[in-house]
């Protein structure tokens, strides 16, 4: 994949929000929307509509949307569509599952954590380990330099592990673990691997198999959709679990693990935005898997570069620390500057119109085990509508904040 076949000023054209001038890197947080996104959200929200069903055209219309969302994810994370849940958000399917599979806890049982991971993916599982009386065991990672790995998962594994938890991507510092190996230590200990991909879905092609994921969550709205939560998992492995649930609700699968009716307009958006992701690239052939394969691979081709710009321009600065130093990593960087607080330069950017947060964004563990406890650093991420310009503007304003431009 070549550098023309991304063409990021197209793509800018279909973000309305772009109008507005500001620079945009906090896409970590939930990125900007295109318009073919918010017209299929408002195009369902006017049509006629109704709960699912088979006998009127609105009963028929939402049963459409929620099958065509359940296919887009399909070919976004190479799963069965009938593995596919929806839920409020990623922490929400989270709790609900952590509750659960502890039915099947019990004291002398173990759940592994990592200090990785976004507090979504480590309290739901502390919490519901603590209920039952089984006990939590963490996986370190290294904070010089990013990495959390396989063997400081397998260190603390056991035959009595039930699950083991872990991030795709760091969603502070970027790190993306060895997952396929970090699956075969849990998997060779008899535990189940449950993977934030929340992070990661917005910047790799996922292929959830590939990964040794037996679950995988993640949220639309960090990848151009609305919001809202997916899980994807195996429909045998649905079918073994019993999620608390209304009497009378469905009790199929992957429905058993939905409460209450769907937002179907949010899952209009959804399908939008997958498709959206599939046509990034040059215009393409082939099925919507084939299509995504490319547009990720032109994506990820965009991405490195202007990483690679920005990491080059920030080394000017003087008093800058680097916290994104993973070799396989998406592109996000954190930084703190000698002198001068995040929040700070968070205020200083944004004047100058660039949008670039500072904080621990709830990856609790993760910054306290890199020394900056409760405060954080600035954090910086890419999307697919970054420009060159962006990224000169974000540069020169931390130039001119820390007092080294030229």
């Amino acid at each position: 994949m070549t550098a023309e076949s991304y063409d990021v000023e197209r793509i800018r054209s279909h973000f309305p929000a772009l109008r507005e001038g500001a620079a945009h890197f906090d896409g970590p947080g939930g990125s900007q929307t295109p318009d073919v996104v918010a017209r299929a959200v408002a195009d369902t929200l006017t049509s006629a509509i109704a709960n699912r069903g088979t006998v009127t055209p609105a009963e028929r219309r939402a049963d459409a949307v929620v099958a065509e969302a359940r296919a887009a994810f399909g070919d976004l994370l190479a799963v069965d569509p009938r593995g596919v849940v929806f839920g409020r958000s990623a922490t929400e399917l989270t709790f609900h599952l952590a509750r659960t599979l502890a039915k099947g806890w019990g004291p002398g049982d173990e759940v592994v954590v990592s200090r990785l991971d976004h507090d979504a993916n480590v309290r739901p599982w502390v919490i519901a380990a603590e209920a039952v009386g089984a006990t939590v065991r963490w996986a370190e990672f290294d904070p010089a330099t990013g990495e959390l790995a396989p063997d400081a998962v397998e260190s603390v594994v056991s035959d009595r592990t039930r699950l083991v938890a872990v991030t795709a991507a760091s969603n502070l510092i970027g790190t993306r673990p060895d997952l396929p190996a970090i699956a075969a230590v849990a998997h060779d200990h008899g535990a189940l691997l449950w993977v934030d991909g929340v992070h990661a879905t917005a910047h790799v092609l996922t292929d959830v198999p590939a990964s040794g994921a037996d679950f995988w969550v993640c949220s639309p709205y960090k990848f151009l959709g609305p919001h809202h939560g997916v899980l994807a998992a195996s429909p045998e492995l649905l079918e073994s679990l019993h999620p608390d649930k209304l009497l009378p609700s469905s009790d199929a699968v992957p429905e058993r693990y939905e409460l209450g009716t769907l937002p179907y307009e949010l899952l209009a958006g959804t399908t939008a935005a997958v498709d959206f992701l599939a046509d990034l690239a040059a215009p393409q052939s082939g099925s919507r898997r084939d299509r995504l394969a490319a547009s990720f691979a032109a994506l990820e081709e965009h991405e490195d570069t202007l990483l690679a710009e920005l990491e080059e321009r920030l080394r000017a600065i003087p008093g800058l620390t680097a916290y994104s130093l993973a070799k396989r990593r998406t592109p996000t960087l954190l930084i703190t500057v000698e002198g001068h607080d995040p929040q700070d330069l968070r205020a200083g950017l944004a004047e100058r119109g660039v949008n670039a947060p500072a904080g621990h964004f709830y990856a609790w563990e993760c910054s306290h085990h890199l020394g900056l406890g409760a405060t954080g650093g600035l954090r910086m991420g890419l999307a697919p509508y970054t420009n060159v310009s962006d990224i000169d503007r974000l540069a020169r304003g931390l130039e001119e904040i820390c007092g080294s431009s030229s």
